[in-house]
């Protein structure tokens, strides 16, 4: 019996995917559960596993092909193998060959303006007309991030990617082409949103990181010991900020049409690096964990980060977010902020310099940090203001505890 496998509902916000890895080639044997191919949205990898055991039959989306929701990838022949199929019976063999059918016409492409259901419902949301928008979807479709495009140019048509050249490069032979995935696409989308709509604004500020390294390097065997997992800095960074955007609740909001939204809840997004691309996994009312508490969600969401294992629900509803370049050895950047969120804090590397305290030079170990933010929603008092408590409750880590 086949048994159709089709790309599965993915999430209300996602309705097509990249196919990624085939597992298991046609003809192949497979288990239940088996893994058989990786779908890349842009978000996380999502696995389709075969329902029954049995051998795979035909593939019908090849690697790096786009589908939607209910497309079919693929056929599966239940049982222990493909059954053979029976001999033609006698009448039915002496049966004349029917004549070949006509020729289809080639179905037309669709009109432009035609959305998708994601893409169509966010249009009707916003109120925006997308006829005459060239989609990128499968057959010139408009999708969701094309909607976002428009929304992000003020409601203009979005400008025409960068088209092949007509003729062949210079140097093709020494170049290597490599289609975008999902997750990369909607990195550049995102970024480039809130480079257009929000008004970014960067303050700096150095901590000295002598009190919290010494404070570590006195309970760091016995809180591994006892909690199983490794006492590192991001949790009292990430205690820091909590503290600080109790203070300044502006930095923790966001702007919804031409309404301020305050949350009285703490959600802090902790940038990871994967091999396919950054991603933003969310500790979710960090305000209510511990240390230790913060040290293993933040271990176990990395992990399943670089393991692509994330679910969807996994990288939303952060309301304010972390990022260190200093583990790569960023000395100093500018982060971006994460939309809809109005702020991000940037860790960098921890280095020796030279500082004057109370009137003599010594050598401390310095870092800098960075608060990109929203300036249409947070003013500069209050973004400056933030970034010093920070830098208090780290150089005097003791105020994290008594909450001052």
């Amino acid at each position: 019996m086949a048994v159709e496998i089709r790309v599965p509902q993915l999430a209300e916000s996602i309705s097509e995917a990249t196919v990624g890895r085939w597992a298991v080639k046609a003809g192949e044997a497979v288990a239940r559960d088996q893994l058989l191919v990786e779908l890349e949205t842009d978000k996380v990898t999502v696995e389709v596993n075969a329902p029954e055991a049995g051998t795979l039959g035909e593939v019908l989306a090849a690697e790096g092909a786009t589908v939607q929701v209910g497309d079919l990838l693929a056929t599966l022949n239940a049982g222990s193998g493909a059954a053979a199929k029976p001999a033609a019976k006698p009448a039915e063999a002496a049966k004349p060959a029917a004549p070949p059918a006509a020729p289809k016409a080639p179905a037309a492409a669709p009109a432009a303006g035609q959305a998708l259901p994601a893409a169509a419902k966010l249009a009707a949301e916003k109120n925006v007309d997308v006829s005459g928008v060239a989609g990128s979807g499968k057959g010139g479709r408009v999708t969701k991030g094309d909607v976002m495009d428009l929304l992000a140019g003020g409601g203009a048509a979005p400008a025409a990617r960068p088209a092949a050249p007509a003729g062949p490069r210079a140097n093709a032979e020494r170049e290597e082409r490599q289609r975008m995935s999902k997750l990369r696409q909607v990195i550049a989308r995102r970024l480039k949103e809130a480079q257009n709509t929000a008004a970014l604004l960067t303050t700096f500020n150095e901590v000295d990181m002598s009190a919290l390294m010494a404070a570590r390097k006195m309970y760091v065997d016995g809180f591994e010991k006892k909690h199983g997992v490794r006492l590192g800095f991001m949790s009292f960074f990430v205690k820091a900020c909590v503290q600080a955007l109790k203070e300044f609740p502006a930095v923790n909001a966001e702007i919804e049409g031409d309404d301020i939204v305050f949350k009285n809840y703490f959600n802090i997004g902790c940038a990871v690096s994967t091999p396919t691309g950054l991603v933003v996994p969310v500790v979710r009312d960090a305000d209510q964990m511990s240390f230790a508490g913060i040290e293993k969600t933040i271990a176990d969401l990395g992990k399943r980060a670089r393991d692509g294992k994330l679910g969807i629900d996994e990288l939303q509803g952060g309301t304010f977010s972390i990022t260190n370049g200093g583990v790569f050895g960023s000395l100093m950047s500018t982060p971006i902020i994460n939309p809809p969120q109005s702020a991000i804090l940037g860790m960098h590397k921890i280095q020796e310099r030279p500082m004057a305290v109370n009137g003599q030079v010594v050598i401390r170990p310095m870092m800098y940090l960075a608060l990109t933010y929203d300036h249409r929603i947070i003013d500069g008092r209050e973004a400056v203001s933030f970034l010093v408590r920070v830098k208090e409750s780290i150089e005097d880590p003791q105020r994290l505890l008594f909450e001052v």
